[in-house]
């Protein structure tokens, strides 16, 4: 039975199935995720040239459980990076594209009534997939875009009045284009919350776009990702596993107090209308042992912080409009709040 199949209302009990096997101690927890991370990282590597960031924090998505946002113009590769990503773990993969007329609805699906039964039966919609790509969300209203809330928070649906747990693993990647404001609705913070990191994508490097054209001379086609021969390498179970493996990263003190001045550094900071909130402050820290553990390491640095600062808080700052005619964006105010905090030694 494939994910997108496995459906059923809240309340009944799962089965139950057999605890996952920890790796052994001559590899160690955070080793086995770093060699995991690493052969996702090479498989998608077969389709994707360059774009490093993107298919870490993609990786990263996947060990924590959270929702990346994908931001950049159009060709370059955010489509097929999720695509690809499907393919490696072998999950049911739905693809909505976000327009004007689009309703809820045809996220969530509706009962439809059976004459030959007399009985009202659901019809699932793509957000039952296990990976769903919303392409250009920014594309239709307000009341579409909020049918995703419940379902990228609680992992389950609201249809009539019944509940329905989601497939494992579920992940929701969007898309948005940055330069292109007409017949768009910007993202309510509310929702934008709901997604754990949000990337940036820009253009390939020479030497990237060079072997980028050479892919396609040698027979690759990015509409037919068997070209690319990509392997199905993680099941729903081994997932499970890196998971707690990454909970188990152990963080000092001296980091965890780290991660809050972060955050509230950009509270204080006069170009911003809205900080970092404190459920911002436990998906930093959350990002930050994920990357100690693809990294190969048990604990969490002030690197590690660093690092998963720009994807986790730009999306959920609100800068001043004064200071945005100044040229004042997210980042630039990430930038200062990071120089502003002294790193613990």
């Amino acid at each position: 039975m494939s994910d997108f199949e496995n459906v059923s209302p809240v309340g009944v009990p799962p089965a139950m199935s057999a605890p996952p096997v920890l790796p052994s101690d001559s590899v160690g927890a955070a080793g086995h995720v770093q060699q995991t991370a690493e052969r996702i990282s090479r498989e998608m590597q077969k389709a994707i040239v360059g774009q490093h960031e993107l298919i870490e924090m993609l990786i990263v998505a996947l060990l924590t459980g959270g929702h990346v946002l994908l931001e950049g113009v159009p060709g370059t590769a955010k489509t097929l990076a999720i695509r690809t990503l499907a393919c490696i773990l072998n999950v049911s993969f739905a693809r909505i594209q976000f327009t004007p007329d689009l309703m809820p609805s045809d996220i969530l699906g509706t009962n439809v009534f059976d004459p030959r039964s007399g009985q009202f039966n659901l019809k699932k919609g793509p957000i039952f997939a296990g990976l769903v790509l919303a392409d250009e969300i920014n594309r239709t209203p307000p009341k579409t875009q909020s049918a995703l809330l419940e379902a990228m928070e609680e992992r389950r649906v609201t249809i009539d009045g019944v509940s329905y747990e989601l497939p494992f693993p579920f992940l929701v990647c969007a898309t948005q284009n940055p330069i292109e404001f007409e017949g768009t609705y910007p993202l309510p913070e509310a929702q934008l919350d709901r997604f754990m990191l949000m990337v940036k994508i820009g253009y390939p490097s020479l030497e990237e776009e060079e072997e980028i054209l050479a892919r396609v001379l040698e027979g690759f086609r990015a509409q037919d990702l068997k070209t690319a021969n990509i392997t199905p390498i993680l099941t729903a179970e081994e997932l499970r596993q890196l998971r707690a493996e990454v909970e188990r990263v152990r963080v000092e003190p001296a980091v965890r107090r780290y991660v809050v001045q972060v955050a509230r550094a950009t509270r204080d900071n006069r170009h911003t209308l809205l900080g970092a909130s404190p459920r911002a402050v436990i998906t930093l820290l959350t990002v930050a042992r994920a990357l100690a553990a693809i990294r190969g390491r048990d604990f969490a640095t002030p690197d590690d912080v660093k690092d998963a600062a720009f994807p986790v808080l730009r999306h959920r700052l609100i800068v001043r409009p004064e200071s945005e005619l100044e040229g004042f964006t997210a980042d630039r105010v990430l930038e200062a709040a990071l120089q502003a905090v002294e790193v613990p030694r």
